[in-house]
């Protein structure tokens, strides 16, 4: 904050310090003013050097220690006996000291604010850039979302398509399944019946181990009875028309005839 004639305080003109002044200040020729602590150690070099813009001090009065709140009595006699133009030329410079110091002070926060200032430009740029890179990816985002939502519409098309196929086919598996099942339990009686027929008595059933051939066309067949009681059986279709084409003896007769006539 700039210091105005009224303020009745001095800064340390030290730039890491910059504190209030009271008790004792170290006043230089070149305008300057600092605490007493820096004072006492910058001044203790030889050849002095001013912190603050490092002029040489070489002078006797270059450098003066000064009481910033002097005794009364100090005051009363200070100026005593001097005439009025020194004591007016004195106060002049004293004043013009003061208003150096407030104007430097002045510049010096005028400084600072011109540096915050630009940092806060450079700040409010590199936020607008940030902005406006962060739209560019909300606007990027947005429309990955929107083909995403037409993707995501295209496979729920999809899977309605693919789910009512399915349950036309497992309608279709079912129905299929009843008439296996349907067929196979037919199957299952009709040869249940079949096991019953052949194991009715009179129904003979031939077993061998090499599998009967059926003969695909038979010929008429005509049967006689001869004198001794033989079934003969005759082929119609044989050359000569009395070659036996199956002979069978009777069940009656079998035992007694180790042997079948042939005629």
């Amino acid at each position: 904050m700039a210091m105005s004639l009224c303020d009745d305080t001095l800064l340390c003109n030290f730039t890491k310090c910059r504190t209030k002044l009271s008790g004792f200040a170290w006043v230089t020729a070149c305008s300057h003013i600092f605490c007493d602590q820096h004072g006492s150690g910058e001044f203790s070099r030889s050849p002095a050097i001013c912190p603050a813009c490092s002029s040489a001090l070489s002078g006797k009065l270059d450098i003066v220690r000064t009481e910033l709140s002097p005794s009364e009595e100090y005051k009363a006699m200070v100026l005593a006996g001097l005439r009025p133009d020194i004591i007016l030329d004195i106060s002049a410079r004293a004043m013009a000291f003061w208003s150096y110091q407030v104007h430097q002070e002045h510049m010096y926060q005028e400084y600072n604010m011109s540096r915050a200032e630009a940092q806060l430009k450079q700040m409010e740029k590199v936020l607008t850039q940030q902005n406006h890179s962060r739209e560019l990816e909300l606007s990027a985002m947005r429309g990955e979302i929107t083909s995403l939502k037409k993707v995501m519409e295209e496979y729920k098309r999809k899977y309605s398509e693919v789910s009512e196929r399915l349950m036309e086919r497992n309608r279709q598996y079912q129905k299929l399944q009843g008439l296996y099942d349907s067929l196979r339990l037919r199957n299952m009686v009709v040869g249940v019946g079949e096991r019953d027929m052949l194991l009715q008595p009179g129904h003979h059933s031939f077993k061998s181990g090499v599998a009967q051939q059926a003969t695909p066309q038979r010929s008429p067949v005509f049967s006689s009875v001869g004198r001794d009681g033989d079934s003969q059986f005759f082929s119609c279709l044989e050359a000569n028309g009395a070659k036996t084409f199956f002979q069978f003896s009777s069940p009656a007769l079998e035992k007694g005839r180790p042997f079948i006539k042939k005629h």
